[in-house]
């Protein structure tokens, strides 16, 4: 008689030193995976209710709200005489009305040559901004799936450098980039334009540089975060199937990555058509390569006295980030979470 048999008919159980075997369901997947992934889906429901509660909704419009009023109020004024807004807040515009929409013509259509005449300054901005976010986002998505589907010797190491050079305070690189770009990149910029036309003769070059070097760091680490996320069993299967990198990445990668990728664009876009410093260096403050902002900057007059035409100017520059923001905002939760949390 057994052991087990034994303990049976001593009134005992048997215990077995085996583990528990992890049964496979309907659908091909164990119970501890199941259980896992109920689990998952708890706290996620858990989340979700406490985000859309109605605690939650009321701070976030109250957020909201005080968020605006800057916005609202220079808007208000962008419409206001210059008198009104030297002398009244926007806040009283019941006690003294007054609407006018010469602001906006002196700022946009005026032909003197004293008017701030912003629609070259608002091309070279849109000349500035469009390539510096096109740049980092294709070098950024491309060295992201390198650290993270790649296996080269000190990838890691690599990384952790290059995510560490986020600490670097811009400033720090400003003069050292102005002596390389003058000394080796201005001389050859027209031999550049020659050989490539669709390069500039003005100073775009520069600015665009600089602008993708420092967006590297951050939008390598976004963007690493979500192409690592992506399931190992897709990237296996395309390899088995006998696709390279390049068709893994253009074909798998990057049309997955597409929430990530619209994140890091809101955001370096968005930084890019705000800046003053880094164009105003890079572009050496000619007409022909300022930006918007260098504009808005000298708008307000040699004593502060121009006031209604930063207002108007001002919302003028604010036209095109909000289409860009608005046109991908279905894509900016997603790829603000993508990689923030396993399974």
């Amino acid at each position: 008689m057994t052991s087990m048999d034994a303990g049976v008919a001593g009134g005992g159980i048997a215990r077995s030193s085996v583990a528990p075997a992890d049964l496979p369901m309907k659908d091909g997947r164990g119970e501890i995976e199941v259980a896992e992934e109920a689990e998952l889906g708890s706290k996620t429901k858990r989340v979700k209710r406490r985000l859309t509660s109605r605690g939650a909704t009321v701070a976030a419009l109250i957020i909201a709200v005080v968020w605006t009023i800057p916005t609202f109020g220079l808007f208000i004024s962008s419409f206001r005489p210059a008198e009104l807004i030297l002398n009244t807040g926007w806040w009283t515009i019941f006690q003294n009305p007054g609407f006018t929409l010469d602001n906006y013509r002196d700022v946009l259509l005026s032909p003197s040559q004293s008017s701030p005449q912003l629609g070259a300054y608002f091309v070279n901005s849109l000349f500035i901004a469009i390539p510096s976010t096109i740049f980092p986002l294709t070098f950024a998505s491309m060295a992201a799936y390198a650290f993270a589907w790649m296996r080269f010797k000190w990838v890691n190491a690599l990384f952790i450098f290059v995510f560490a050079l986020q600490i670097v305070p811009l400033q720090m690189a400003l003069v050292p980039l102005l002596q390389f770009f003058s000394t080796f990149l201005k001389p050859g910029q027209q031999w550049l334009h020659d050989v490539i036309p669709m390069i500039p003769v003005q100073n775009y070059l520069p600015i665009w540089i600089a602008h993708t070097m420092f967006a590297l760091p951050l939008a390598i680490f976004l963007l690493h975060n979500f192409i690592s996320e992506i399931p190992n069993e897709v990237i296996e299967a395309a390899r088995v199937d006998g696709a390279t990198h390049g068709q893994i990445f253009f074909r798998i990668v990057l049309p997955l990555a597409i929430p990530a990728l619209a994140s890091v664009a809101i955001f370096q876009f968005l930084w890019v058509w705000n800046d003053l410093l880094v164009a105003l260096i890079f572009s050496g403050g000619t007409q022909d390569a300022a930006p918007l902002t260098q504009r808005l900057a000298e708008m307000v007059g040699s004593r502060g006295q121009e006031w209604q035409r930063l207002t108007a100017g001002a919302f003028v520059s604010l036209v095109v980030p909000l289409i860009v923001f608005f046109s991908l905002q279905r894509y900016f939760v997603r790829g603000l979470l993508a990689g923030s949390t396993k399974g």
